[in-house]
């Protein structure tokens, strides 16, 4: 709501790997090994040093493409053993696993709907004080805070905290940063976007969502980008209904995106959520040849990365972090979705506690 990749589904579903966060776009066929041996040893945050003799400082040399940079990281939270977690809390690795092949979708029963519908709602509670806090100043790190102490004080598990070995509870991608920003001491400053991806998992089910906020007073290309974004994202939501195919999505965002000169992201998509983070189906936010129709029950999550520039991405060295190749800005939002017998719900829809956005003001 993460890196396209999912390495439970990567060998059975064709995907490429670039990091597990997210499912990708299916591309040319990779060996597992070989996507495994392409990965970034690098990972969590942890330190790299490059250059320097003794006694000399470690210098940064690797090319970013825009101006953030990443900061100085806290530990890892802790969680109380009172929460219920997913499986891979401890050790990073996710043990269950949904259908394996791509077209082969789960249909959620009505026990399963109303547990994920709890979820969703304790993820939209997280996100709207997440939200709430933006503002110059403020770190990415303190949001991540927030939002730790928000989830459990809720009796949820923020998802993303050790999946994987990802280091912190939330994703914070500011300005360039198209998704898997690592929360930590960078300031947000006055004209910054920022996206805050929220996962919260609670009685067995992950909730997903995520929204892109203006810092301060943002330039008018930055607030057309997040709003056309926004609108977009929308577009795609009213398409869903039973018997819509998956792929018709991504023509959808496309198109609406396509008079402004944006591009949408094709290796970072959505995905089927429920008990477990990721499953099928993957959701992508171009033109495809995805397969899978909606059928009710299904439940999943659409969250376009719409890009001012370029579409491609790089990736730093913490092996999560994926910024626009040309470092222009990125804008996302996220709902997990239910198809219902008369079209879709949101389950992680805005409430009246929900700031407005800024064209609501």
């Amino acid at each position: 709501n993460f890196f396209c990749g999912l390495l439970d589904l990567l060998a059975a579903a064709g995907c490429r790997a670039a990091s597990p966060m997210q499912l990708i776009a299916p591309g040319p066929a990779v060996l597992l090994a070989s996507a495994l041996a392409a990965r970034p040893a690098a990972r969590g945050g942890r330190p790299f040093c490059m250059g320097g003799g003794f006694g000399a400082a470690a210098r940064d040399t690797f090319k970013y493409s825009g101006k953030v940079r990443p900061g100085k990281q806290s530990p890892k939270r802790s969680v109380p053993k009172s929460i219920s977690k997913p499986d891979y809390w401890k050790d990073g690795q996710p043990k269950a696993r949904g259908p394996m092949l791509p077209w082969q979708i789960q249909k959620k029963s009505e026990a399963d709907i109303e547990g994920m519908r709890a979820a969703g709602r304790i993820a939209r509670e997280v996100l709207d004080l997440a939200g709430a806090a933006v503002a110059p100043g403020v770190t990415t790190e303190a949001i991540d805070a927030l939002v730790h102490e928000a989830a459990v004080s809720r009796g949820a598990y923020p998802s993303p905290l050790n999946y994987h070995g990802f280091p912190k509870s939330c994703c914070t991608s500011v300005n360039e940063v198209i998704c898997h920003g690592i929360p930590d001491s960078t300031k947000l400053r006055d004209g910054d976007i920022v996206n805050i991806d929220i996962t919260c998992y609670y009685g067995g089910y992950h909730g997903d969502c995520s929204e892109t906020f203006l810092v301060g007073e943002v330039d008018e290309a930055g607030r057309q980008l997040v709003k056309v974004t926004h609108d977009a994202w929308q577009a795609a939501i009213a398409y869903c209904a039973p018997g819509k195919e998956y792929k018709g999505i991504g023509a959808i965002i496309e198109d609406y995106i396509a008079p402004h000169g944006y591009s949408t992201v094709r290796e970072f998509c959505g995905h089927g959520v429920g008990s477990v983070f990721h499953e099928t189906p993957n959701v992508i936010h171009a033109r495809n040849n995805e397969p899978g129709t909606m059928q009710v029950g299904h439940t999943f999550t659409i969250e376009p990365m719409i890009c001012e520039g370029v579409e491609k991405h790089i990736l730093w060295r913490d092996g999560w972090t994926a910024t626009t190749k040309d470092g222009k800005r990125s804008a996302q939002f996220e709902h997990t979705l239910l198809v219902t017998p008369d079209g879709i719900e949101a389950l992680t829809a805005r409430t009246e506690n929900s700031t407005p956005f800024w064209w609501e003001k």
